[in-house]
């Protein structure tokens, strides 16, 4: 009889645990609110596979809550003139705002040339960013 109430206890804070996930994404708070520790939601994620499905979905909704506040606010803000708000929209949200990286580098003298190492090293730091893919020794 025991046993049946401790899993019935449980169920409902699983429940609740998934609702809160939905409305606070932080799991910290989520546990807090449905008056367990955030220790018994890691043990019940551990324990409980459907569980663990359930509260990753949760999260990401509630996260995807918060976002679509967050970004409601930016947009308020912005309509009320304020010009931070728009700055970091566009850095954001624009291709033409958003920040760049940009290389370069000096063209050494032409009698200057690459030892094997070198030009090795410059080899896997292009295939690394992906500018130059590395031939592998199969390839010709």
């Amino acid at each position: 009889m025991a046993n049946k109430t401790i899993v019935k206890r449980q169920q409902k804070e699983k429940e609740l645990l998934i609702e809160n996930l939905k409305q606070v994404p932080i799991v910290q708070v989520a546990a807090s609110k449905s008056g367990v520790s955030r220790a018994t939601y890691y043990r019940f994620k551990q324990q409980d596979k459907e569980f663990a499905k359930l509260a990753d979905e949760a999260l990401q909704e509630g996260i995807t809550f918060v976002n679509d506040m967050a970004e409601s606010q930016i947009i308020s803000a912005i309509k009320d003139g304020n010009l931070t708000s728009a700055f970091y929209w566009l850095n954001n949200r624009h291709a033409a705002y958003k920040n760049k990286v940009e290389l370069s580098t000096a063209h050494p003298a032409e009698e200057e040339s690459l030892n094997t190492e070198q030009k090795a090293r410059v080899k896997k730091v292009l295939s690394l960013t992906g500018i130059k893919k590395e031939k592998n020794d199969n390839q010709a």
